[in-house]
């Protein structure tokens, strides 16, 4: 099983979190906001994978990536948002997140997001 930060504001959106990827993670961690995501990648140096919400009150999720990188380069992140414009995932990316995903998605792309990182049970 993999250790994974959902960071995300929207309850529904988490609790739709949480059963997507219950295949891979049965307890996640959750971060309701940008600084909490920091706080919890700090605290939890053995997450393997966050799923990174960009727009959040706080810290947006292109700012919370960057604090986060700057302790921990190895750490898997994903944005997610419903902004689906070409500059987006360019912004995730250059923010230091390793992939991207426009909401909506469906449990079949985020399954496929998630193998895509993973193998043999290792995080790449």
């Amino acid at each position: 099983m993999k250790k994974i930060l959902i960071v995300e504001d929207d309850f529904a959106s988490q609790l739709m979190l949480e059963l997507m990827i219950e295949d891979f993670c049965k307890l996640p961690l959750i971060a309701t906001n940008g600084m909490d995501a920091v706080r919890l990648c700090k605290e939890n140096p053995d997450i393997d994978i966050v799923l990174m919400d960009i727009k959040m009150p706080e810290l947006d999720g292109y700012e919370a990536t960057k604090k986060i990188r700057e302790f921990n380069k190895d750490i898997i992140i994903i944005s997610q948002t419903s902004y689906a414009f070409p500059e987006d995932r360019e912004n995730s990316i250059t923010a230091g997140c390793n992939d991207y995903i426009s909401k909506p998605y469906s449990q079949n792309e985020l399954m496929k997001l998630l193998k895509k990182w993973t193998k043999n049970n290792k995080v790449l």
